[in-house]
């Protein structure tokens, strides 16, 4: 593993090392990529750490695999002085037989080292890729709200396979070809030192322009990240969307959105080319001026008795299968570039801090209470644009508490507080006295049930999304979560029952039975706080029916909160929070808000109920 760090050093430095200007300002930053760079790898090694000496087999691998190179050439000189000049039998079938074997052995090294580091370089990246998802898992629901899919799968999966696979594989096939290149130099040496000085210096000198590459790519790789992004959210919201896309004939529309961002990509790809692909012609120049040189200084020696002919062609056959291999290495150099980046990503992935974590000292909250209170509470999404203004409301343990009021008002914004999906700009949620945030957030969570308007299924069966409530739920807990919410009916029909495939977000069930689902699950969990997002908004008068007395069986003994799109629901609710434009103008009972002429909630219920005697 030493020899694998130090290799990474010297790939390193060559790497930070820039042009002369402006030296004095650069130096300091140079001194400081270059810890960030040393820091980086130190933080690999626990990922490398089960593997390493797989790892180190496959790169201690290279290194014979690389010298082997060297053997072809170094037999043209006794094949060509034994057998060519002095005619010797003997070296003709011998040569031949020790270069095969030498070859043979060689691919077989190769197999191996290649297995090797296929096999590390996964269980690398799989682990790297654990830990990036557990990350991801503790981000707030803000962080998701502000990125796309493409972001999502571009920062937390495809980073970690540039960071680990293609690293280990640059790296091994760096190491193949440094020692390919020793025992090609030692070959040429062999054969003539003066020549080889004039060929290594001229090599040398072709490596130069690679320290200049990594400033030249660093802004074009970040741009081509964003749109690769883009493209994959692109495709993520064609399979989602498709009924939307079909039904307001949007294919077309869809089709020039896409053809707008692959003409993005394709500018990208094309400045990468322009920025990078020169390396390989200009070394090719330079490497052609190195075996110009040496035919010609070469034939001078062998004219001169200084080297023999079979020299001369060893030589030459070792000086092409140097400089070939080192032609591509270019491109070989931009991809260690591109892995070393993305391990640079994925660890300021792990180091940035969710919004919303625990504090050092959290205690658990207790699995009962007495009051929930919102203490002047304030909120916003973006900075100088309040979403909740100076919210207070005192829920006793048991009521059944019932937000309504205008679209867009803040109802589920505030309810989303409880949780923590957000946390308040100013004031405080707490429970029996204690701040929500001295609680730690999976024991908060564990406390409160929530049921959506919209659930989301996972794929997988009825029964696997409804014991995701509580997975050591017994059979006789999960049968009765069936009943209590009105959804045993609906399984009892089904062929594999509880063990039907519902497909991905539970697309083969209807509206219906997906909440219903979603309220067995709430029940299994058995909360003691629940809260009702407009969990019936979205359904037809029958499903509606059916749903709703799930949720009075789910509701019983719990301290609840609702919001309701349909005031006819609500009466019997212990108050009524009318919240509008992010503040409460009234609370109270149904009969108390009803008994104000003019008031909010009075004005809104007889809208409503105007509006279904018209609609009857």
């Amino acid at each position: 593993m030493a020899v694998l760090s130090k290799l990474m050093i010297l790939i390193s430095l060559k790497m930070k090392r820039g042009n002369s200007f402006d030296m004095a300002k650069e130096s300091s930053i140079s001194l400081l990529a270059r810890n960030a760079f040393v820091n980086n790898y130190k933080r690999m090694w626990p990922y490398v750490k089960p593997y390493w000496r797989r790892g180190l087999l496959s790169i201690l691998l290279a290194m014979p695999i690389g010298a082997l190179e060297g053997v072809i050439a170094m037999s043209l000189k006794p094949y060509m002085d034994l057998v060519m000049i002095d005619k010797s039998i003997q070296a003709a079938w011998y040569i031949p037989l020790v270069i095969v074997l030498f070859t043979s052995l060689q691919g077989a090294l190769t197999y191996a080292a290649n297995y090797l580091n296929t096999w590390v370089g996964a269980k690398i990246t799989n682990l790297l890729k654990l830990d990036l998802y557990k990350k991801m898992l503790g981000f707030e629901t803000n962080f998701f709200s502000t990125k796309n899919s493409g972001d999502i799968l571009q920062m937390f999966n495809r980073n970690a396979d540039a960071a680990c696979a293609g690293l280990l594989t640059n790296l091994k096939n760096f190491v193949q070809k440094v020692f390919t290149a020793l025992s090609l130099i030692f070959v040429l040496f062999y054969n003539s030192w003066q020549l080889a000085l004039v060929c290594v210096t001229i090599l040398v000198v072709a490596f130069l322009p690679m320290t200049t590459l990594k400033k030249k790519i660093q802004s074009v790789f970040d741009s081509s990240l964003v749109a690769e992004s883009s493209l994959m959210t692109a495709y993520n919201e064609t399979y989602a969307g498709n009924k939307t896309i079909t039904s307001y004939n949007l294919a077309e529309y869809q089709q020039n959105k896409f053809k707008s961002i692959l003409d993005g990509v394709f500018n990208l790809q094309m400045k990468m080319v322009q920025r990078t692909r020169w390396l390989t012609p200009v070394m090719h120049i330079i490497l052609s001026i190195g075996i110009g040189a040496a035919i010609w200084f070469g034939s001078y020696l062998v004219l001169s008795g200084i080297i023999t002919s079979g020299g001369f062609v060893s030589f030459l056959t070792a000086l092409i299968m140097l400089y070939n291999p080192m032609k591509s290495l270019g491109s070989n150099y931009n991809s260690v570039l591109m892995s070393f980046m993305a391990i640079e990503r994925v660890f300021n992935i792990m180091d940035s801090v969710p919004a919303i974590a625990d504090k050092p000292d959290v205690k658990e909250m207790p699995s009962s209470h007495k009051r929930i209170e919102f203490k002047d509470l304030f909120f916003e999404y973006n900075r100088g644009v309040p979403v909740l203004k100076n919210i207070n409301l005192t829920v006793e343990q048991g009521q059944i508490i019932a937000l309504v009021g205008n679209s867009g008002g803040g109802k589920t914004t505030l309810v989303s507080l409880l949780p923590r999906f957000y946390d308040p700009t100013k004031g405080a949620i707490l429970v029996d006295g204690t701040d929500i945030r001295d609680f730690s957030l999976k024991s908060l969570r564990q406390n409160i049930g929530v049921v959506f308007q919209d659930n989301f299924l996972f794929a997988g069966t009825i029964r696997e999304n409804i014991m995701l409530g509580n997975e050591q739920a017994t059979e006789e807990q999960l049968n009765t979560a069936i009943k209590m919410a009105c959804l045993d009916d609906f399984v009892y029909s089904l062929k594999n029952g509880l063990d039907t495939q519902i497909g991905e977000r539970g697309i083969l069930l209807s509206g219906g039975q997906k909440q219903r689902v979603a309220i067995a699950r709430a029940f299994l969990k058995n909360a003691p706080i629940l809260i009702l997002d407009e969990a019936t908004s979205a359904l037809d008068n029958k499903s509606e029916a059916v749903v709703q007395q799930a949720i009075e069986n789910l509701m019983k003994d719990k301290t609840v909160f609702v919001i309701a799109h349909r005031l006819s629901t609500i009466r019997n609710a212990s108050k009524i929070v009318v919240v509008n434009h992010g503040e409460i103008v009234e609370a109270g009972t149904h009969e108390e808000l009803m008994q104000h002429e003019c008031g909010a909630y009075k004005t809104l219920y007889d809208m409503q109920f105007k509006c279904n005697t018209e609609v009857k």
